[in-house]
């Protein structure tokens, strides 16, 4: 099934493969609330830290073929959070549109740049060379952070600039991110105070 829309910017999903098994609800104005078991360690942690600093409540339940390898977990959560945030979207009516953040981790920087255009698009630079082969906290190996990015950026139709500007451990690299990330998807999903139109010269994104 599609994400559904379950009243204004709250949406839930749940979707099912031979693959994994995901369950996620979103709400665009909450508190930073969330319940975060995907069976992947370091990914619940990194899960909790988007809705912790974008104040989306968020509930993420799956379950997979991790005995293989996490990369089928990961990415179909990534999916299914993508889908779910289009929908709580909706019309992008009132909302800012564009959002921004630095982030830094210790000696870890992260800059992301977010438009919620309707039209997906991701450039991902910086990650030194390795850090794809590092495996944090015993599952999550580097190159999951850039395809999570990937996934939820096309499957929500936005637009990604994550850059990182710095960092050396592997842990703080990809935290560092998904925090920018968080920062600058909360700015520009936050209503704008002074327009109640879409933002967009087209009428519609």
């Amino acid at each position: 099934m599609g994400a559904e829309l379950v009243e204004a910017r709250i949406a839930q999903m749940e979707r099912t493969t031979s693959e994994s098994r995901v369950k996620v609800r979103m709400d665009l104005d909450g508190t930073g609330a969330s319940h975060i078991s995907t069976t992947v360690p370091f990914f619940d942690h990194m899960l909790t830290a988007l809705a912790k600093h974008s104040l989306i409540d968020l509930s993420v339940e799956a379950e997979g073929d991790t005995h293989i390898d996490v990369h089928h977990t990961v990415e179909d959560t990534a999916i299914v959070i993508g889908e779910v945030l289009a929908t709580a979207l909706g019309d992008k009516r009132g909302i800012r549109r564009f959002g921004e953040a630095t982030v830094p981790l210790d000696e870890a920087l992260a800059h992301a740049v977010v438009d919620l255009s309707g039209r997906p698009y991701m450039v991902h630079s910086g990650e030194p060379e390795g850090q794809q082969y590092h495996l944090i906290g015993g599952h999550f190996t580097g190159s999951m952070t850039r395809h999570v990015f990937e996934s939820i950026t096309y499957h929500s139709g936005i637009c990604l600039h994550m850059r990182l500007l710095a960092g050396r451990d592997p842990h703080h690299i990809v935290e560092a991110q998904f925090k920018a990330f968080a920062r600058a998807l909360r700015s520009a999903a936050e209503s704008d105070p002074r327009t109640d139109e879409i933002p967009s010269t087209k009428g519609a994104l």
